[in-house]
């Protein structure tokens, strides 16, 4: 019997060592999470997605244009941009579409930084700010949160230095929900230098319900960009389509970096129509908000202390036991993300997930706290 020189394992790296090496940095760029069990759960909330599909409008434009998928979709997502822009009163020229707003994130980055550049952004946050800083070639800096993990503003616009290109505010901030209010983002845009270019991130800005669109500070801070999805919200996590709203000084260089076609034409379709739904898309979010407010309000009762969220998840600080809590939450059939070492981001799934997610914590001797949280009832 012949006896094979050498394992798989050293076939695959001696092949590795003769294959194109990738730019530096590259291999050494941190991995996207993924969700234990999320196919064997019965309530998946562990992704962010909304648990409502989308309308019966909605999929028969997906139907549609689906039909028509011989043909190229159009050159930059034409009509999408032109009913946001018209909404927002902003000229097309201000808004770009993209393969949702990562996408765009990713375009940002790879636009205004590259090696020898510094990224400035909060942490705990978007576990991809790390690894699209790094494909750009950028160094990061990470501003860790407050001790109500919330956005650090002040220690943020201090770590702004001469190799400070983008600085990144996440609000509501994925994971942990908290948000930046808009006097608080007003002072923060005064104290960045005009050179540097802020991306706020608002992938959950429907939830917090808020009073005032960001949009209108562009006029004043042409160093502003707001990122916005239809993943969330508008229930279309499955077909990848976001939107960019900037100064015309900042998408005219984003568009000779951009590659064309960057929609689909089903996501394009159904983003339009989606974006025609104003009421039942806030029918949507009202009944979400309304199950945040539930699972906050017991969490807290626990003595869990749950900071106040704006998004569509909520966080539970459970530090080095998260993945014990994961562990608990999929034993009853629910699929959450664990945060090593710092927490559990639980996406409202509706009541029975609340339900599981409140006996797993139920069942975990010592994660709950005597003192209730600020502001719990």
């Amino acid at each position: 019997m012949s006896v094979p020189t050498s394992s798989p394992r050293h076939a695959l790296a001696q092949e590795a060592s003769t294959a194109p090496a990738p730019r530096p940095g590259i291999a050494a760029l941190p991995g996207y999470s993924r969700s234990a069990g999320k196919s064997t759960v019965r309530w998946i909330a562990s992704s962010n997605e909304s648990a409502v599909p989308p309308s019966p409008a909605v999929q028969a434009a997906i139907a549609a244009a689906g039909a028509a998928a011989n043909r190229y979709p159009s050159l930059a997502g034409d009509e999408l941009v032109s009913v946001i822009a018209a909404r927002l009163g902003l000229g097309p020229g201000q808004v770009l579409a993209g393969a949702g707003s990562l996408a765009l994130l990713q375009l940002l980055l790879s636009t205004y930084t590259g090696p020898g550049d510094e990224v400035i952004y909060a942490w705990r946050s978007y576990e991809a700010y790390p690894i699209l800083a790094g494909v750009a070639g950028a160094a990061v800096v990470e501003v860790p949160l407050d001790a109500s993990a919330r956005h650090d503003l002040d220690a943020m616009a201090a770590a702004i230095g001469p190799a400070t290109r983008a600085v990144i505010v996440c609000s509501p901030n994925n994971p942990t929900g908290t948000t930046v209010t808009d006097a608080e983002m007003l002072q923060f845009l005064h104290r960045v230098p005009p050179h540097v270019l802020v991306i706020l991130d608002e992938a959950y800005r429907e939830f917090c319900l808020p009073e005032h669109d960001a949009v209108t500070l562009l006029a004043g801070f042409p160093n502003l960009a707001v990122l916005r999805t239809f993943s969330k919200a508008y229930g279309l996590a499955g077909l990848r389509a976001g939107y960019l709203a900037a100064s015309e000084v900042v998408t005219t260089m984003l568009r000779r970096a951009a590659l064309p076609f960057p929609l689909s034409r089903v996501a394009e379709a159904a983003a339009v129509v989606a974006w025609s739904e104003s009421e039942g898309t806030a029918r949507t979010v009202a009944g979400i908000v309304a199950e945040r407010d539930y699972l906050t309000a017991q969490l807290r009762r626990r003595g869990i202390l749950v900071p106040s969220s704006g998004g569509n998840f909520v966080w539970i600080p459970a530090g080095t036991r998260a993945r014990e809590l994961e562990a608990a939450c999929l034993q009853r059939s629910v699929s959450v993300r664990a945060f090593d070492g710092d927490g559990v981001r639980v996406t409202l799934a509706g009541r029975a997930a609340s339900t599981a997610v409140l006996a797993a914590v139920d069942a975990l001797p010592g994660l709950t706290r005597q003192t209730p949280a600020p502001g719990a009832p």
